[in-house]
């Protein structure tokens, strides 16, 4: 791991019995062992924003890169994470009839939209908050589809095909809806499919630290209280089993336990109040 590394949690999360945190940055603590561990220590190289996973030996083998990597039967973990975006995860999500959905996005590449698109089409790209708007234009361009942002957000993507308005859900697709969230971001958003996945951007995350769901309190750039407010606004509303964030670790859950955690963040979040911008006291 070398010293570019930003610590944005990712490859802890995809390989996390050889990648762990030292202070601010990851570090590898030991050489994979078994063909799994190798195949998760290149999902992790080629997730990587900074590319700071490197082989002694020379460059990163193509033929082990993983992406698009299955989450799900109808999810997609897109890789290649984006400098612009922080480091962001992304997501493909697969339509009945064999269309797709795209979920933020990975760093900008012909050939990653090429292989993304052999999938299927993609017909929509969705952006869940500003800070992962770079990329939105020239993949919906490329790919043909029309390009979602929350009008909140709307400066970081002025020239959107769809702006998403108020606080009321919006239908995107077929068993695909946006619950507008502002709290992390002005024009935050969640997106709900199938009753099943909840792309959460930086508005909720699974804590490995707590063992739960958690709101990234610490690095709230619009209101921590507005935040509090938009889970409590929504959280009657949302059912799923998914959790999968632009930042954080992803986890599966019955419905019902989902619903337990997401009760007990609403109750947790109203107590939060107002502090600055303190990347340090984040807890992944």
């Amino acid at each position: 791991m070398d010293d570019r590394c930003t610590g944005c949690d990712v490859a802890r999360q995809l390989a996390p019995e050889l990648v762990v945190q030292a202070g601010r940055r990851s570090e590898v603590v030991r050489q994979p062992r078994t063909a799994a561990e190798l195949a998760d220590l290149n999902a992790a190289a080629y997730a990587c924003h900074t590319r700071s996973i490197r082989r002694r030996s020379g460059p990163l083998d193509p033929a082990a890169d993983p992406y698009p990597l299955a989450i799900d039967e109808n999810v997609l973990l897109c890789g290649h994470n984006s400098r612009r975006t922080a480091g962001a995860n992304s997501y493909l999500l697969r339509r009945p009839g064999g269309t797709q959905v795209m979920i933020d996005t990975p760093r900008w590449s012909e050939s990653l939209a090429a292989r993304y698109e052999a999938l299927g089409p993609v017909t929509d790209v969705l952006l869940t908050h500003r800070d992962h708007a770079a990329h939105g234009r020239r993949y919906a361009d490329r790919f043909g589809a029309r390009l979602w942002i929350h009008e909140g957000d709307l400066e970081f993507a002025p020239d959107a095909d769809r702006v998403m308005r108020g606080t009321e859900p919006i239908t995107i697709t077929d068993g695909v809806v946006a619950h507008p969230v502002p709290g992390h971001t002005e024009g935050s958003v969640l997106f709900l499919a199938d009753d099943r996945y909840c792309f959460s951007g930086d508005t909720i995350y699974w804590s490995r630290t707590a063992g739960a769901l958690a709101v990234a309190e610490h690095v709230t750039w619009y209101s921590i209280e507005a935040q509090a407010a938009s889970l409590a606004r929504v959280a009657p509303g949302l059912r799923f089993e998914w959790m999968l964030p632009g930042h954080g670790d992803r986890k599966q859950l019955t419905a019902d336990r989902m619903a337990e955690q997401l009760s007990a963040l609403v109750a947790h979040a109203g107590r939060l109040r107002p502090g600055p911008v303190d990347f340090a006291a984040h807890r992944w």
